[in-house]
């Protein structure tokens, strides 16, 4: 009697299933579509229409340019860590991850779906917003390949910071019904204190100094480095982009949610456990 050992897919299969898998989910998903593509599209057309056309100061840069920059970065954020914290906490409400976790799918290649799934919708919103910005108010991109590297950095940097945080994040909200009503307050504050909706250093000390605490200042501050003018550099807090800062306080944010998500995530529902 003869036996056939039995082929099991590879981990890169795996990982690429769960991505095809959370990306159907989130397109099926008309409030997730609605809070991460409508919302940006809507808040750059509606304060570009308002304010796109004046000038910051004599910097010779619109505010239209400024904003988009702004609203990349919360975008990231937001798809990151606010939608990714809030979809881990209805999985595990709805026993989605009880069941997961009883397959053989391994757990990194589950988080790497996810990742991966971040990673893709962000650079779609990323495209609309662009799309937006140059055809409705003259955002102009850059020539150089130097900005897009910066952008590839910071945008890889600032999404790793973003899910590691937001997955560490879903383990400590007691359920999915108050995953909203806490973060969405918590985005809101650091959105108005980073410069996204507001020139950061027309903001008060007080509050540029609790912004650079969190990863977003520093995040939109580099997407600022990749649409702005290098003149525009000397209108920062601090008169330059601060590249090393910036990755220097992305880099801590990831470690600081990765160990976090180590330690705290869990698959059950607290009274499962």
């Amino acid at each position: 009697m003869t036996t056939t050992a039995v082929a099991h897919p590879s981990w890169t299969s795996v990982a690429i299933d769960r991505m095809r898998v959370e990306l159907k989910e989130f397109f099926r998903s008309r409030e997730q579509m609605i809070f991460i593509f409508a919302f940006p599209m809507i808040f750059l057309v509606l304060f570009g229409s308002i304010f796109g056309s004046q000038e910051l100061g004599n910097s010779g840069v619109k505010f239209s340019q400024y904003f988009m920059a702004g609203m990349i970065a919360t975008g990231i954020l937001n798809t990151g860590f606010q939608s990714l914290a809030i979809t881990i906490a209805i999985d595990r409400d709805a026993d989605s991850l009880k069941r997961l976790h009883a397959t053989p799918v391994p757990t990194t290649a589950y988080f790497a779906g996810k990742l991966a799934q971040v990673v893709l919708v962000s650079l779609i919103q990323i495209a609309i917003l662009i799309g937006l910005g140059t055809a409705l108010y003259g955002v102009t991109l850059p020539t150089t390949v130097g900005p897009w590297v910066t952008f590839a950095w910071v945008f890889l940097l600032g999404t790793g910071a973003s899910v590691t945080l937001g997955i560490a994040t879903s383990s400590l909200l007691r359920n999915a019904k108050s995953a909203s009503a806490i973060l969405t307050p918590v985005v809101l504050v650091l959105q108005f204190t980073s410069g996204v909706f507001v020139v950061f250093t027309q903001l008060p000390g007080v509050l540029q100094h609790f912004a650079e605490l969190f990863p977003l200042k520093w995040l939109a501050q580099g997407m600022r480095s990749v649409f702005l003018p290098d003149s525009f550099a000397s209108a920062e807090a601090r008169g330059s982009w601060e590249h090393p800062m910036t990755a220097v306080v992305l880099i801590v944010w990831f470690a600081v949610g990765l160990v976090i998500a180590v330690r705290t995530f869990r698959w059950l529902r607290p009274d499962d456990n």
